[in-house]
């Protein structure tokens, strides 16, 4: 009876393992992949396999070998926007992704105001959801979404599906990825695929590598599962779950929304989000890929008991533009929620970062500029502030004055005051400082911007450094 056992045993060793190529959940049925590049693929197969691949808008055939442990990769020429088409996978035994179409693909990732979904958070809805239920189908915007996922360690997959946009899925896909991949839709006339790794509440260190946090000491870098001490605020655990796996997959540029965590830890970001940048960008091998982010929008911290001013956190943001080269800010002064830290204002947020997009990424020409505080002269009791990017003047939403601009003396005490604006510059003074020697424009937690350039509001901004 052991030698007929035995025997068996010996039999089915000796028969060829069967292993189906298998490919990592970004890459499946209804996905969008990036025209006119190389695209990359991997998964794993049989260990040194030949595994043929097939893609039907040029009924191309090529090889590529799997490893002694099963693992592939390849890069696929795409062609232009188009689909939908099938890619053919055979090692012996064949697999199929089907419904593939060729477009725009961006990364869209941040903390709870990117994953905040068309159909909003409990009692918070999204302005404009109902009516992109009811008119927005498109079978060519699509989106995928990572499920939540906290590592300590990098893994090698993800999980979630790609769905297409109607009446029915709309609901659940992020709000602000919607208005801006509705966007491009409209401007390229290509599909768009919106791939969505976010996470509520999380932080700008738990998107990043300990690598990339050395130079801040007082960041806690997780050594055992015990050190985790928050699953989407503590350092690196989010680029190790939802992020690494997804290192590599061909897209166009990414776009961010995140920094409310932040916000009392304003000094370091900067610096903390440029080395995010640059560290993402070391790591998808892609080149220096579009980085666009949104500002956070003004929200009164003190109903959550938060001290620091919240305008010191967009001010760091505003300085990343400086920093790393191809990223750019949307600003958002006039798209806040004085009693909420999730505005329903989605639309603005989506569509901006698509302004940006075309125009700094696919050269659409004409579009308006986010202008920016340039410099500031004084002349005897008048603050007089120029604005770089702002050919077409800036200008105040209601009228020919605004509330939210303060000087103050040498005391360093503001004071509020009278702003007017004469060709393109804003001119301020107040009776209560005979000398300024600075000024401050929204500079506080919760403001209703109302200083605008061409449709679009300038940020706060201050002329001092106190």
């Amino acid at each position: 009876m052991k030698k007929i056992v035995l025997s068996f045993v010996t039999v089915l060793l000796a028969l060829p393992m069967s292993a189906k190529v298998t490919l990592p959940k970004i890459f499946s049925d209804g996905m969008v992949i990036q025209r006119e590049t190389k695209v990359n693929f991997w998964g794993t197969a049989k260990p040194n396999a030949d595994i043929l691949l097939t893609t039907t808008w040029n009924n191309y055939t090529q090889t590529v070998k799997s490893d002694k442990d099963g693992k592939w990769k390849v890069a696929i020429d795409s062609p232009g926007a188009g689909g939908p088409y099938k890619i053919l996978f055979n090692d012996g035994e064949q697999s199929v992704l089907k419904d593939v179409l060729v477009g725009e693909v961006w990364i869209c990732s941040g903390q709870s105001n990117m994953e905040m979904q068309m159909k909003g958070f409990k009692a918070q809805p999204v302005a404009h959801a109902i009516e992109e239920q009811l008119n927005g189908a498109d079978n060519f915007l699509r989106s995928f979404t990572v499920k939540r996922n906290s590592q300590l360690h990098p893994v090698d997959d993800v999980t979630g599906s790609w769905s297409s946009a109607n009446a029915q899925t709309i609901r659940d896909f992020s709000a602000t990825a919607y208005f801006f991949g509705k966007q491009l839709r409209k401007s390229l006339g290509v599909p768009v695929g919106l791939i969505v790794t976010s996470w509520g509440g999380s932080s700008c260190e738990a998107w990043s590598r300990a690598e990339w946090l050395q130079a801040y000491p007082e960041t806690k870098i997780p050594q055992k599962e015990e050190d985790i001490w928050s699953k989407n605020r503590c350092a690196t655990v989010l680029y190790n779950g939802m992020l690494h796996p997804l290192l590599g997959y061909t897209m166009r540029g990414v776009i961010w929304y995140q920094g409310e965590d932040n916000v009392p830890r304003y000094k370091t970001y900067a610096g903390m989000l440029s080395n995010m940048i640059k560290g993402w960008r070391a790591d998808w091998q892609q080149g220096d890929f579009p980085f666009y982010y949104c500002q956070i929008a003004p929200y009164d911290y003190s109903l959550i008991d938060w001290k620091d001013n919240s305008a010191l956190l967009r001010e760091q943001q505003l300085k990343v533009e400086s920093m790393v080269d191809n990223a750019r800010m949307a600003v958002l002064m006039d798209a806040g929620l004085e009693y909420g830290i999730h505005p329903r204002k989605k639309k603005e947020a989506g569509e901006r970062l698509a302004i940006l997009a075309l125009a700094h990424t696919y050269g659409i020409k004409g579009l308006p500029e986010f202008a920016t505080y340039s410099d500031v002269t004084f002349k005897n009791d008048t603050a007089i502030i120029s604005f770089a990017r702002s050919k077409e003047w800036v200008y105040f939403e209601h009228g020919t004055s605004s509330d939210l601009f303060e000087v103050a003396g040498e005391d360093k005490v503001f004071h509020p005051a009278k702003a007017w604006i004469d060709r393109n510059k804003v001119y301020v003074k107040s009776k209560a400082v005979k000398k300024p020697v600075a000024v401050r424009y929204a500079f506080k937690n919760w403001a209703e911007g109302d200083l605008m350039h061409d449709g679009l509001p300038v940020s706060s901004f201050r002329t001092d450094d106190w």
